[in-house]
């Protein structure tokens, strides 16, 4: 290979990456956080005026019988309107909070506690707890591609356990506290324990954690399919699922539609671990041995860290997040496990991603897939427009704003940026500088 495919390896990492790659991710590595916030924003601007074009394009392409718009000047008609596209998207995700073409800016009837909202806020605050559990891991330098797996681990452990528990206390709000309390706990075991098992295997066999997560994956659909449809099926159910747990157990959808499947309280208990996991990465001694891990493993383990068990407890973490988000799964948007599980956990890599793996960009990365979803589900109940269109329309606006933080990503682990490399952490904000981390392990510094 010459050394122009190769790139010039200088000692950093670089040469890991042909040149021309290195000339594309090199100018997104070292970025201050609001320039980051900008170039989100300018991908997202850019993301709409392309799909702009797709729409106008398959509006040429698809059949009609009256034109939806028409181009200025050119008396062209198109089937699909690419401007009430966006509006509905955006705006019939949030309930429609702005009066577009009438008097004055704001819907006068506008409540917050309206059912398009409220599937927006379903959909983000499931996106916390699995963006959580991928974050984490990357923090520690781990690919956790099992997410899914222990999300419907951590589900069916729930469903199973607070089923068990019920008839043992007097039904009411207090013992619908305790068995919320006991249900989160049995998912963050069941997680935990699903994310432990590639966590030891990484540790002390060095199984890539990719290929074993992502079979664990499947191991754990399908057992978890197979124990429910022969020993735990609700009797005479159609579908394959548990029975129902009771509804004081459960989290009440207080202010907000029924249907929405969504509990505030939830989403509070989402906020509450973004600010505990955030609290324990940057502020903590663990969260230094992750970090340092993640950063620097050679040198975090000269500098006293256990890099085995640093594994072992970072994806027993990590499982132990998406297991609670199976938790809330089942207790906020079914009351019940499903073996229709839907696929939170890939979700929440991008989320992750989209985050720079920071707790607290988590939630405004969670709360826009959340606006795309329930976005999308507007666009299907008030325009003509394909489910298939729409669906890309949101892969265009997750793909251009997340492949800025996944090529900082892949630059700063390939040694592109001035920080040198640091695995999948993207870096995140508050606490020490993955480089500092780095320097302070050789040399020996502990962190509190």
């Amino acid at each position: 290979m010459s050394r122009s495919d190769a790139g010039d390896d200088d000692g950093t990492g670089a040469g890991r990456i042909p040149q021309i790659a290195s000339r594309l991710i090199a100018p997104f590595v070292d970025r201050s956080v609001a320039e980051r916030l900008l170039i989100s924003v300018a991908a997202i601007l850019l993301s709409i005026a392309v799909g702009f074009v797709i729409v106008l394009v398959s509006g040429r392409i698809a059949e009609c019988s009256t034109a939806a718009w028409t181009m200025p000047l050119t008396g062209i008609g198109f089937c699909y309107d690419p401007v009430e596209v966006y509006l509905v998207l955006f705006n019939g995700a949030l309930g429609y909070p702005f009066a577009v073409g009438e008097p004055g800016l704001f819907n006068p009837d506008w409540s917050p506690f309206n059912l398009s909202f409220a599937l927006t806020l379903s959909e983000t605050t499931l996106l916390i707890f699995t963006g959580l559990s991928v974050a984490v891991a990357f923090r520690a330098g781990l690919f956790n591609i099992g997410t899914q797996g222990q999300l419907v681990v951590g589900g069916l452990a729930t469903a199973l356990t607070v089923l068990a528990a019920a008839p043992l206390l007097p039904a009411g709000p207090i013992a619908g506290v305790a068995l919320i309390a006991v249900g989160i706990l049995a998912g963050a075991v069941g997680g935990g324990f699903w994310g432990a098992i590639p966590g030891a295997l990484k540790a002390y066999t060095d199984a890539n954690e990719v290929i074993t997560t992502i079979m664990l994956n499947f191991i754990a659909a399908n057992v978890a399919y197979v124990l429910v449809l022969e020993v735990f099926r609700a009797e005479g159910s159609s579908v394959v699922a548990t029975e129902y747990v009771p509804e004081y157990a459960q989290f009440l959808p207080w202010f907000f539609p029924g249907s929405s499947d969504f509990a505030l309280v939830a989403l509070l208990v989402g906020f509450g671990f973004i600010a505990g996991l955030y609290y324990l990465v940057e502020h903590t001694s663990f969260g230094y041995d992750l970090r340092t891990s993640g950063v620097q493993a050679a040198a975090a383990e000269y500098g006293g860290v256990n890099a085995k068990l640093t594994t072992v407890r970072a994806m027993t973490l990590s499982g132990a997040i998406g297991g609670v988000g199976g938790a809330v799964w089942v207790l906020m948007s079914e009351g019940r496990w499903m073996a229709s599980v839907p696929s939170l956990g890939f979700d929440g890599i991008t989320v992750s991603i989209l985050a720079g793996n920071n707790p607290l960009g988590v939630l405004p990365a969670a709360f826009l897939f959340g606006l795309l979803k329930g976005g999308a589900l507007e666009i299907g109940f008030r325009t003509d427009v394909p489910t298939e269109l729409v669906g890309v329309l949101r892969g265009l606006i997750i793909l251009f704003v997340a492949m800025p933080e996944f090529f900082r990503m892949i630059g700063r682990y390939t040694g592109l940026g001035s920080r040198g490399p640091s695995g999948p952490d993207a870096g995140g904000s508050g606490g020490a500088e993955p480089a500092d981390d780095a320097a302070a392990v050789e040399g020996g510094e502990t962190d509190a």
